[in-house]
């Protein structure tokens, strides 16, 4: 079974993807810690579009990816006039620090903003965008964190706009951010 675009949708021609219960059930309201240790909320951080992903520092594999994947798509929008913050959400603010968090962003991109805060902050952000996390064994040293691997398109004046899926490329997600801002 199709999924058809809402009527009045403007962003129908864009969306590769369908959310249960429509894209209003994704995201709101946030008051996190950035990297440099300032408390923000969300009206702070997505003050123009932004691609919002979940993960945590420590990752093996997965988050890196993601990551650099987000900012070669902000680049690449960049480069066609397009300006789009890249956000890092943690899911494991007890080794996320702020300073942690600063070094990573840094590394993977100049404007990425990396976002933790307490448990409770952490887990209200990740519940508004429906993010599944799970540490495994949290007692010892080195653990995995288990979490979903989507990245949200955040538009400031609508909220949730769509989502990525681990496998569009850099480049398929540049062309649809552009669709959305284009016909915002």
């Amino acid at each position: 079974m199709a999924l058809r675009p809402a009527a009045g949708d403007p962003f129908a021609g864009c969306r590769e993807t369908a959310v249960a219960g429509g894209a209003g059930t994704i995201g709101g309201a946030f008051t996190l810690v950035d990297e440099n240790g300032a408390t923000v909320t969300d009206a702070e951080v997505i003050r123009q579009p932004a691609l919002v992903y979940f993960g945590y520092t420590f990752c093996p594999d997965v988050c890196p990816f993601d990551a650099a994947r987000n900012a070669e798509a902000v680049d690449i929008l960049e480069e066609r006039g397009i300006e789009v913050t890249p956000v890092f959400i943690s899911v494991d603010p007890a080794r996320d620090s702020p300073e942690v968090l600063a070094e990573f962003t840094d590394l993977i991109h100049p404007r990425m903003i990396g976002l933790t805060g307490s448990e409770a902050q952490v887990l209200a952000a990740a519940q508004a965008y429906k993010v599944y996390f799970r540490r495994n064994d949290p007692d010892e040293d080195y653990y995995l964190v288990d979490h979903s691997t989507f990245t949200y398109l955040m538009l400031p004046a609508s909220g949730f706009a769509d989502f990525f899926r681990q496998d569009v490329t850099a480049e398929q997600m540049a062309d649809r951010v552009a669709c959305f801002i284009g016909s915002a």
